[in-house]
């Protein structure tokens, strides 16, 4: 971490607790908050960013940039002394004038990666429902995998699947992830009760199905989950968090970006960060039971949730965040 981020962080309050996403909750020190409806994340380490889900106060800091009176705002909120911050600043100012400090965007490689032990790909498992019956048993928990696929409306070939019989994995869909034709990691999702939900071997700054994405089209749905990616032939995060090099990578795709987010609270946060990186936002009219992209295919299908999309779409940040009070009007109400 930097030093600023590095103090800020020593100055949170000692109740609070973290998602696997990186987001951190606390009670806001911005306002009279008891429900831990402060949410901060590190980007990449070196950046801060802070919103509050309680009054709606907001605030961030990256190098290269001076520490702005919202920043300082939330520095003496959290109890920093006027000294303190004051080093801060200047720290932040001698970044934004040395010439040699290199403000990036992380571009990211990604080394190859092996699927878990003796996993086998769906089109290598095919063979099984192709074998007259009485010839070879089809393990049970691979026809479990392939219903698992169909109940949520994708087609067990639209992606190469994997499955593996393995203990601790027979119970779980394997997702390979790709770049450039290459497996650089994967994640096993449990169809059954099996905790944790997934299991993941991925690398930093990863773009999950980047390589499907084809010179025709105009633009580039991005989702948080790989199914919701699936479905649509777009992109995911495998996170709420975008980081830098998701950005980097997205962008050189030169299409227009559109985030899709889950309907939740974490859904709000990756919307702030994506109107930070400059992306279009899409949230559809559709039903309020429908939570995500995946969601939509199954009540919607394939066809009316793609256009419902690809019609919502906006690029326009204050017509984004109006439409994203009824979008997430569950969130804010849990929260007020």
């Amino acid at each position: 971490m930097s030093i600023i981020t590095d103090t800020i962080n020593s100055y949170l309050p000692a109740k609070r607790k973290q998602t696997p996403s990186g987001w951190i909750s606390f009670n806001a020190v911005c306002c009279d908050d008891k429900r831990q409806r402060g949410g901060l994340i590190f980007n990449a380490g070196d950046a801060v960013s802070y919103h509050c889900f309680n009054c709606g106060f907001k605030a961030s800091w990256q190098p290269g940039r001076l520490i702005s009176q919202k920043m300082n705002k939330f520095m003496r909120d959290l109890g920093m002394g006027d000294d303190t911050i004051g080093q801060l600043r200047l720290e932040a100012l001698k970044l934004n004038e040395d010439s040699n400090t290199e403000v990036r965007s992380i571009v990211p490689t990604f080394e190859a990666r092996a699927l878990p032990i003796d996993s086998l790909s769906f089109n290598d498992l095919d063979t099984f429902l192709k074998l007259p019956d009485g010839d070879h048993a089809v393990p049970t928990k691979f026809t479990e995998a392939y219903a698992y696929l169909v109940d949520r409306k994708i087609n067990p070939w639209s992606y190469p699947f994997y499955w593996c019989p393995r203990t601790g994995f027979n119970n779980r869909l394997i997702i390979p992830f790709l770049y450039k034709g290459e497996i650089v990691g994967w994640t096993a999702r449990a169809f059954s009760d099996a905790k944790p939900k997934y299991l993941s071997e991925q690398q930093p700054g990863y773009v999950f199905n980047l390589d499907a994405q084809n010179n025709n089209r105009q633009f580039v749905i991005v989702c948080e989950g790989p199914f919701d990616a699936i479905s649509i032939d777009g992109c995911a995060l495998l996170g709420a968090e975008i980081k830098d090099s998701q950005n980097w990578l997205l962008k050189q795709l030169n299409k227009e970006i559109v985030l899709v987010p889950d309907r939740d609270k974490a859904g709000l946060l990756t919307l702030e960060q994506a109107l930070d990186y400059g992306w279009s936002v899409s949230m559809p009219d559709w039903p309020d039971d429908v939570k995500d992209v995946n969601d939509a295919i199954i009540k919607l299908g394939r066809l009316a949730t793609l256009y419902k999309i690809a019609q919502a779409k906006e690029a326009n940040p204050l017509k984004i965040q109006l439409k994203a009070k009824k979008w997430f009007k569950e969130t804010y109400e849990k929260t007020n």
